[in-house]
């Protein structure tokens, strides 16, 4: 018997985390896992906790459930999942800290291995494509698919990005062969923009400029913008991929202010840039073309750090 289901099979009460700001894969992940216990396990309690749930994933069952604020509560055991660091659950690490047991399951090859027991898979397109090969695809329910068919859909791109393998798509085939409305996911959780969000990206790409004669191009929205927009961090979800496929752009950059003096920083890479290892040295995660981090300074510091950093590796 492996690990993964010894420690479900042990526990009674279980607790499910993924990182801050959760996407679609953290979000799914979490989501598939409490709902694969819950079908597979009677009797096990499941709580899945996660800051706010942007609402176009609401549809995905359990997302009703998911508790925002933390708990003094003590679990037998402790799931986080799509995450490289402590400090990315921070809202719930006093509730890690108290459990009986952790087990993180991430593809971050930025993970720095928390947890009593460990699963990395840094070449699987998302966590919800480690989720698959650790559940037995027959006690797979349709509703467990959604979520894990989401979280593969979300961290892929809709299978465009570099990490979609034969492996992902095999996968996926088999997610939507549990009966998924796979327009449901793609178009309505992906595609889908709110109004406020297209007047977001058409800000974003009017703020962009090219740096190292077009190898580079970063683009920004400060605190009067966003809230001139009425916007928020879900409706700056899709900029940063937009802004990679200009044509001659080894590397982009997006930044949007969180406060006055904090701005969340998004890159992604066409090869020739590892953003993982710049995310790093700020105490951010991800992939190598694909990576972010917080930075507590002002727009024109944070802009010269970041621009600095991919100079290096051009």
């Amino acid at each position: 018997m492996n690990e993964f289901i010894s420690s479900i099979e042990a526990a009674d009460t279980i607790a499910v985390t993924g990182h801050i700001h959760p996407d679609g894969d953290c979000i799914g992940s979490c989501l598939g896992l409490r709902q694969y216990i819950l079908d597979n396990y009677p009797g096990k309690s499941v709580t899945v906790y996660l800051e706010s749930i942007a609402p176009e994933f609401l549809f995905l069952s359990g997302a009703d459930s998911v508790k925002q604020e933390a708990e003094h509560k003590s679990y037998d055991l402790f799931f986080v999942l799509d995450c490289s660091s402590l400090d990315r659950i921070e809202p719930y690490l006093s509730m890690y800290e108290r459990a009986a047991k952790t087990f993180c399951i991430d593809h971050h090859i930025s993970s720095k291995g928390i947890g009593q027991e460990y699963i990395l898979k840094p070449q699987a397109s998302a966590t919800c494509e480690v989720l698959y090969e650790l559940f037995e695809p027959d006690r797979i329910s349709l509703s467990c698919a959604y979520c894990l068919y989401t979280g593969i859909v979300h961290d892929t791109g809709v299978f465009k990005h570099s990490n979609t393998t034969k492996q992902t798509m095999e996968y996926a085939g088999r997610l939507i062969s549990k009966g998924i409305n796979t327009s449901r996911v793609i178009d309505e959780t992906f595609y889908q923009k709110t109004f406020v969000q297209n007047r977001v990206l058409g800000q974003a790409l009017l703020n962009s400029r090219l740096y190292e004669e077009g190898q580079i191009i970063l683009s920004y929205l400060n605190e009067d913008e966003m809230q001139a927009l009425g916007a928020d961090s879900g409706d700056t979800n899709g900029i940063i991929d937009q802004m990679r496929v200009t044509k001659g752009v080894e590397a982009a950059v997006f930044l949007y202010a969180l406060d006055k003096d904090t701005y969340k920083v998004s890159m992604r890479s066409n090869g020739r840039v590892n953003v993982a290892a710049i995310s790093e040295e700020f105490s951010g995660g991800g992939h190598v073309r694909a990576a972010g981090f917080s930075m507590k300074a002002g727009l024109e510091e944070v802009t010269g750090i970041v621009l600095s950093k991919i100079r290096e590796q051009l």
